[in-house]
Formats: C-alpha cells, structure tokens, sequence
C-alpha cells in the first residue's frame, strides 16, 4: 500500500496557525504534496520526523510555489518543466521512484475575465507534452491543484460559471485532451456519478457551510497504473484552508 495525499494549503504559514503539523502527522501519507505554499526560500523551517522534504519556489514573493514531502527517498527529483517562461512561478515538482513520477502541480489560474486564457492553454499544451515525455519513462502519478471543474457535475452551479475561469470550455477541453491522452482521473474512475464531492470552496458566501464548492484538485494516473488503484478520497471533513486535501492509495 502506498498513500499519497495532495493539499493546496493557501498559503503553508497560514495555514501552520490553523493546525497543519496535526493534520499531516494525522493523514500520513507516504508522499504528502503540497500547492500555493505562497513562501520564499527561508521563510519556514519544517521537516517532518521520517520524511524528505523538497520546495519550488515562485520568484515572486507571496505567490504560487509548491512542496513535495516523501518517506522514500526519491530516484531524482526537479522542478519545472524545462520551459523558462512556465519556470518562474514554483508550480512543478517531479519525483522519481522506481515504478512511478509523481509530478506535483499548480495549474496558473486563467484569472478574472479569463485574462490569462491564453497563456494558461500554451501551459496546458506544454504541460501535457511534458507529462507524455516522462510516460515514455515510467508510469505518471500527477496531482494537485489544476484549476478546472472538468464537468458539470464537478461543481454546484455549473450554469452560472460556464465562461468563468476554472469553468470555461476552452479549459475543460484541455483537461479532456489530457484524459484523452492515456490518463486516468482517479476520483471518477470510483465514483462516476457521485454529486456534491468538491474541494475547494468560496472564502464569500458561506461556501463551505452551503457546500457550495469545486473539485479543481486532483490525482490522475496513466492508464498503466489503473490495476493498481486501491481507493481516491477527498478530505471534506480538513480545514485549514478553501481547498481541502485530497487521497489516492496504491495497492
């Protein structure tokens, strides 16, 4: 069995006052990866008993940047992608271990009015190619925060969202081409059907208490590693943060 649990934690200081260190002892996961640490290098100092701790840190302060903790020590671990202009924002973490990457993820918003539309499909192309390129390798485990509900039942009020980023069918197309490409989302590969599974919520309108949510984060598999799947889980139940963590076990 291996557990690996994936957070955008909105902020890692932020979210240390809100109970943090509890809940990752609490999951212990195998590979705890975290999004939006929003950190620079040096601004915390923490290293669980019996993990490895690895950081992509956005340039600018404040923003972005993600986190990968394992209990194994990887093969090899890097950040980005090996495109300068998507390497600036800490938003990729690659760890090799011997059957499988996992590749932690924080897709760029398309942002208000879409304005980042454009920019966001050239990652998402690129993004993919890198993904493919590790899949001729070994088999891919990448998850994280994508930004995109990828269907109606993915959100509460698909209607009203339906040309707003994380929402827009130029976005949801990509993650279909993505699925399309060998991979596999694990939370729909057990629950298909299953309505009301968000994992992000609204900070206004008393969003979590309607249940008024997202599920924008993920665990997706290549194809190959399908028999392998135990259970996917999202951890409504956490708080800390407008995301909550998500699960994916291996036999």
């Amino acid at each position: 069995m291996k557990k690996l649990i994936s957070w955008n934690v909105n902020g890692l200081r932020a979210c240390m006052d809100k109970g943090f260190d509890e809940i990752f002892k609490s999951l212990d996961a195998d590979v705890f990866c975290l999004q939006e640490i929003k950190l620079k290098e040096g601004q915390i100092d923490y290293l669980p008993d019996g993990y490895n701790a690895y950081w992509n840190y956005a340039e600018k302060a404040g923003y972005s940047g993600t986190a990968l903790f394992s209990k194994e020590k990887p093969l090899s671990v890097s950040c980005g992608i090996g495109i300068k202009k998507h390497d600036t924002e800490g938003r990729v973490i690659t760890a090799e271990f011997e059957k499988f990457y996992v590749v932690t993820c924080y897709t760029p918003n398309a942002q208000d009015g879409l304005k980042r539309l454009d920019y966001r499909m050239e990652w998402e192309d690129d993004f993919r190619d890198y993904l493919k390129g590790l899949e001729k390798n070994k088999p891919v485990i990448l998850c994280g925060d994508l930004n995109v509900a990828h269907n109606e039942i993915d959100l509460k009020n698909p209607k009203t969202n339906r040309k707003n980023a994380g929402f827009s069918d130029e976005e949801r197309t990509k993650m279909t081409e993505l699925l399309e490409s060998g991979f596999v989302d694990t939370f729909r590969y057990f629950y298909p059907e299953a309505e009301g599974e968000y994992s992000w919520w609204s900070y206004r309108f008393k969003a979590r208490e309607k249940n008024a949510g997202w599920r924008i984060d993920y665990f997706i598999v290549s194809e190959a590693l399908v028999p392998q799947l135990d259970s996917a889980s999202i951890h409504q139940e956490i708080f800390g943060s407008d995301h909550c963590p998500v699960e994916l076990v291996l036999k």
